[in-house]
This record gives C-alpha cells, sequence and structure tokens, in this order.
C-alpha cells in the first residue's frame, strides 16, 4: 500500500545544547519520508533547487522512496535556521530563504495517482486541498498544519481539513485551531469541523489521539540525550501513517481497530524518538526495523499495568 507524501525537502542549520551543524538535509517531507519508508513504499511530491547534493538523492533513494515527484528546478532549495534553548522545547528561527519552495505548485505524477495513502505536509491549505482532489482511490488522508495558517488563512484551512481523514497538530495549534484551553474539549471542537481522527503531539510529553467515541494518550520515550528535536513532530507523523498502510487501514469502515491505531501512535512516538538521537536524519542512515520494533515493545512493557 503506498504513500505520497508532500511537503518540503529542505536544507536545516541548527544550534543545539549538544553542538551546531550549519547545513544537513531536513524538511518535512524529508522526515515523514524516511520515517514511513521502514513501514511503507512511499512517493514523495516536493520541490528542490540545482544546489540539492547527490549524497541526498542517495539516502532517500536507499530506503526505496520514489523521487519521481521530487521536482528540481534552478535556485536554492529551501532553508531553514533555528537555535534551540538548553531544555530544547523552545527554539527561535534564525533564517527562512523560502527560495524556491516558495513557488511550489504541487505536481503529482501519474504513477502516484493510485496510491491508497495520502499525509500532506505543512503547505499552504489551497496546494494541500488540490493535491488530495486528484488522488480517486484513497483509503486515508490528512495531514499537518501550523499557526500561520490558522490565523491568515483560517477559512481556506477549514474548507481543507474538512474532507480529511486525521489531522496531526501539536497542542499549540489545537488550542488556536479551537479557540479552547482544554485539550480534551479543543478535541472534541476540532473533530467536529471533520477529521475522523486528531492526533495531538506534545513533544517530550508524548502524544494523544482522540475520535469521536475514544481517546488514547502514550507518554513520551525517555532518552538520555536529545541531539536535535528538528523533525521529531514529522517522524512522528511518518511512523504513524506509515505503520496504518502498512496493515491496510480503513477509517472509513465500521469496524475501527482502536487498537490499530494505538499502535500507529506508538509506532509514530518510536519514530520521532529515534529522530531526536542524532542530528537531522543521521540516525536512519543506520537505523533497523528490528531496532524500531524492540523500542515499541519496550514502550508496551513501561505502558503496562
Amino acid at each position: 500500500m503506498s504513500l505520497v507524501v508532500v511537503g518540503s525537502v529542505a536544507y536545516d542549520g541548527v544550534e543545539t545544547p549538544h553542538g551546531r551543524i550549519d547545513r544537513m538535509l531536513g524538511g518535512a517531507a524529508t522526515y515523514i519520508s524516511l520515517a514511513a519508508s521502514y513501514f511503507t513504499q512511499v512517493r514523495i511530491v516536493a520541490v528542490v533547487g540545482d544546489d540539492f547534493a547527490d549524497e541526498d538523492t542517495e539516502l532517500l533513494e536507499s530506503r526505496g522512496i520514489d523521487l519521481e515527484g521530487l521536482e528540481r528546478v534552478p535556485g536554492k532549495t529551501f532553508f531553514w535556521a533555528g537555535k534551540y534553548t538548553d531544555d530544547m522545547n523552545d527554539r527561535v528561527t534564525l533564517t527562512t530563504d523560502l527560495n524556491v519552495f516558495a513557488d511550489f505548485q504541487p505536481k503529482l505524477p501519474e504513477s502516484y495517482a493510485n496510491a491508497r495513502y495520502l499525509l500532506l505536509g505543512n503547505i499552504q491549505p489551497a496546494l494541500q486541498r488540490s493535491v488530495r482532489s486528484q488522488m480517486k482511490h484513497l483509503r486515508l488522508a490528512g495531514g499537518d498544519t501550523m499557526n500561520f495558517w490558522i490565523s491568515d488563512f483560517r477559512e481556506e484551512l477549514l474548507k481543507t481539513i474538512k474532507n480529511w481523514d486525521f489531522l496531526l497538530i501539536n497542542d499549540h495549534e489545537a488550542r488556536q485551531l479551537s479557540g479552547e484551553s482544554n485539550l480534551k474539549k479543543a478535541a472534541q471542537k476540532i473533530l467536529e469541523m471533520g477529521p475522523h481522527t486528531l492526533v495531538i503531539k506534545r513533544g517530550e510529553y508524548g502524544a494523544m489521539l482522540f475520535r469521536h467515541d475514544s481517546y488514547f494518550i502514550v507518554p513520551g520515550y525517555l532518552l538520555e540525550s536529545v541531539f536535535d528535536p528538528t523533525g521529531a513532530g514529522d517522524c512522528f507523523a511518518g511512523g504513524f501513517i506509515g505503520y496504518l498502510a502498512e496493515h491496510g487501514f480503513d477509517l472509513s469502515g465500521d469496524h475501527i481497530s482502536r487498537g490499530m491505531l494505538s499502535r500507529a501512535v506508538i509506532y509514530g512516538s518510536v519514530m520521532g524518538s529515534f529522530c531526536c538521537e542524532r542530528f537531522g536524519v543521521e540516525r536512519f542512515r543506520a537505523l533497523t526495523r528490528p531496532e524500531i520494533d524492540a523500542r515499541f515493545e519496550e514502550f508496551r512493557t513501561f505502558t503496562h499495568f
């Protein structure tokens, strides 16, 4: 069951208490695709400049990611730089150069059109809606958004998520979108906006999954050292949707497997935790599926009672 991922492929500059890297592979679509590739066939839709390095293309290809939808145009690849605080919970953006990403118009290759799963990364809601409308055989579609789209493009965003099966956002965005400070009330309001399933990511504090008739809460994985949290939320998304695609999950059925959704949240948390162990995408150069499954079992053990 193939998964189409739409979003940014970028270069990042990051400074944390553990060090500084001026330029490394990043972008939401990159992290989502790498994480999901351990579970299912991934097809990426993004744009990069002519400065995109061969070694970064090779990394994506080494994970079996289909790059037919990775458009290459003259100019520089999207670049972001930021600095994290000592506790790693907050960061300051130092640079945002959209470069070729400023004119990104997702182009869906014909070979992608029959994919059954779609994850729309943090891009303009109208572009997300355009991609969704081009895919006619989806079992599961949803994505991410951010505070800018919530505040400045609210009506457009509401029109977009109305037709999504799931929404993945953090706790600050959930409060902003719903107007509620209490997360349970916030979730109820957001579910009324269209998505059948809502996942609220809470960083080191874990994640919460809400449906109209149930909810599930998982803690964060306790790492001894967090080197770089950049991309952890996107890796969560990749693990979540990747696991569901691997098992052919369909949210439209009458008999929804709560257990499978809960396991998908755990696998999302697992992938986010691995991301934080090295700078950027470095952990994915050596990560194996047995390591992922072993950490899943560790989650099962420390949350059992």
